[in-house]
């Protein structure tokens, strides 16, 4: 597997591409569950698979390099790159999982996506691990997928990067009193501990999908709600967590940054932080937060780049 370090990209490949499509790229056709069940039996789908459709699962949406980096966190013992792919295609073979890419005017995607199918779901609940899959799942848009894959880019960086790193969530709820309304974080969230100290990280990725500006405001807007309305306990939240906004680049950091502004959408009581996809993928998270800070002198905003040492190695 090609380390984060190695990789030389300009443009992340979590970004929204120009009229992209999603392609299906799984098995057509029937398999029996005497035939799955029969696999299991004779050892063709073992303990390994069903971890992998633990993480699909619990993930929603999940690239190969993302399952290896999460099977090698937990200390399973997969091998290379090359046999996770071989496991993952017995899985979409005997329809557990199926299979997605993405197309564009700039061409076609250089990663797979993968997600539960009903098989999936069926073999999880009979092991009695809670799955709310449901077909409509995998009807998802691009944009949809590719800020769960941003999301999980973020958290799989942290939990491997961070010493102070302690939990993540990939699908954090928050409730918005004033509106009344419950929503997630489409970046997930994780929890970071030292010296009995704990902070938790909330991650919204933002994708230059139509309309996003204004889908950004409204999102905004619920966080608004919840943050400057909160109370200890709120949404199981001990104490305020950290919203951090992931962006697909530099430039989109600042042009999310001035959305927020312009609609008074600023949060009294945290600061914003930013970051973009390929931020992530440096060695060390130390510098790779944003804020934008007004100057006093010519009373504009300029992007700072900040040092948070918890977020050292």
């Amino acid at each position: 597997m090609v380390e984060d370090k190695e990789i030389k990209a300009v443009t992340s490949p979590f970004a929204v591409r120009k009229g992209e499509i999603k392609v299906f790229d799984g098995k057509d056709g029937y398999v029996s569950m005497n035939q799955i069940i029969h696999r299991i039996n004779i050892g063709h789908i073992n303990d390994i698979h069903f971890t992998i459709m633990e993480l699909v699962n619990e993930f929603e949406f999940i690239t190969s390099r993302q399952l290896l980096q999460m099977l090698q966190w937990k200390g399973v013992k997969i091998g290379s790159q090359e046999k996770l792919n071989t496991k993952l295609e017995q899985l979409v073979k005997t329809k557990i999982l199926t299979r997605y890419y993405f197309d564009s005017e700039e061409g076609q995607g250089i990663y797979r996506i993968y997600c539960l199918e009903k098989m999936g779901k069926y073999l999880l609940n009979s092991r009695g691990i809670e799955c709310k899959w449901q077909p409509t799942d995998n009807t998802k848009p691009v944009s949809m997928i590719k800020k769960r894959l941003a999301g999980n880019q973020t958290m799989i960086a942290y939990l491997r990067k961070v010493k102070a790193f302690d939990s993540y969530m990939p699908k954090p709820s928050f409730t918005a009193k004033m509106a009344g309304k419950v929503f997630k974080a489409s970046g997930g969230s994780v929890k970071l501990t030292k010296n009995n100290k704990f902070i938790e990280f909330v991650f919204e990725v933002i994708r230059r999908e139509d309309d996003w500006e204004k889908k950004l405001v409204d999102k905004m807007k619920l966080y608004k709600d919840f943050y400057e309305n909160y109370q200890v306990g709120d949404s199981g939240y001990m104490g305020l967590p950290q919203l951090i906004i992931i962006c697909e680049d530099e430039k989109h950091m600042a042009e999310t940054f001035k959305v927020i502004v312009m609609n008074g959408l600023e949060i009294s009581n945290i600061k914003l932080y930013f970051t973009t996809d390929l931020r992530q993928n440096e060695e060390t998270l130390e510098k790779t937060l944003v804020e934008f800070k007004l100057d006093d002198e010519t009373k504009k905003y300029k992007m700072e780049n900040i040092e948070v040492k918890l977020l050292g190695i």
